[in-house]
């Protein structure tokens, strides 16, 4: 769970800071968060969900 809130805070802020510096327009902001629902609700979501599993796993045992 703790994974899931930091990601969706993580794409959160890159989404924002894309809105604001880069031009990202609202219509296409929407259409990434359909696409990531939609996404996750197809076979291939599982893989994605251990696969960023995974990586916040690798990341965690880096020590600074």
């Amino acid at each position: 769970m703790v994974l899931s809130i930091s990601g969706v805070v993580l794409f959160g802020v890159i989404g924002i800071l894309l809105f604001r510096k880069h031009g990202l327009k609202p219509s296409h902001a929407v259409v990434c968060a359909l696409f990531g629902f939609y996404l996750a609700g197809t076979a291939i979501g599982p893989g994605i969900q251990a696969g960023s599993d995974k990586l916040a796993a690798l990341l965690g045992g880096i020590a600074l």
